[in-house]
């Protein structure tokens, strides 16, 4: 079953509901890893220029005017080069879990990237078993096993996988 297709809007960051949604996704990883393994950003780091941040929302039936209805998932780009981006913040809400949503988020991520010229897409997650999920998606998805890229260093606590766009 295909799951709803969602609104997925570049976002500025300024509804609250985002903010608290961000703010469980840090709790999350402060959860899961050790404090110098979360690379999770926080707002104000969502915010600096090099970052594309986008929301999806599932649509309200029965909200007049195309309301936002529910939020389900985000996830950003940050710019590491002029050809090479991190995917960032990718979180979809647990109760909207494992229904096909990260993938919609992911794939319209994607495509923002190669819009915005970028050749290859790069991401950092952890190796507990509780980001499991996310290994599956990004493997589905093309994304291949490498070694630390940016600022990143040999981490037990964190996996790094890439892909060409």
């Amino acid at each position: 079953m295909q799951p709803k297709p969602l609104h997925i809007r570049l976002d500025d960051l300024s509804d609250p509901r985002i903010a608290r949604f961000l703010e469980e996704h840090l709790q999350d990883m402060r959860a899961t890893s050790p404090p110098e393994s979360v690379h999770a950003l926080n707002l104000d780091k969502l915010r600096d220029p090099s970052v594309h941040f986008w929301s999806a929302w599932l649509p309200a039936d029965d909200t007049p005017g195309g309301s936002d209805g529910v939020l389900v998932g985000t996830g950003a780009i940050k710019r590491l080069d002029a050809r090479h981006a991190e995917l960032k913040s990718m979180r979809t809400t647990s109760v909207f879990r494992g229904q096909g949503f990260a993938k919609q988020v992911l794939l319209h991520i994607l495509a923002q990237a190669r819009a915005l010229g970028f050749t290859r897409m790069s991401l950092e997650t952890g190796t507990q078993p509780f980001f499991a999920p996310a290994h599956q998606l990004y493997l589905a998805q093309g994304f291949e096993p490498c070694g630390p890229f940016g600022s990143y260093t040999l981490d037990p606590n964190s996996r790094y996988l890439t892909r060409a766009l």
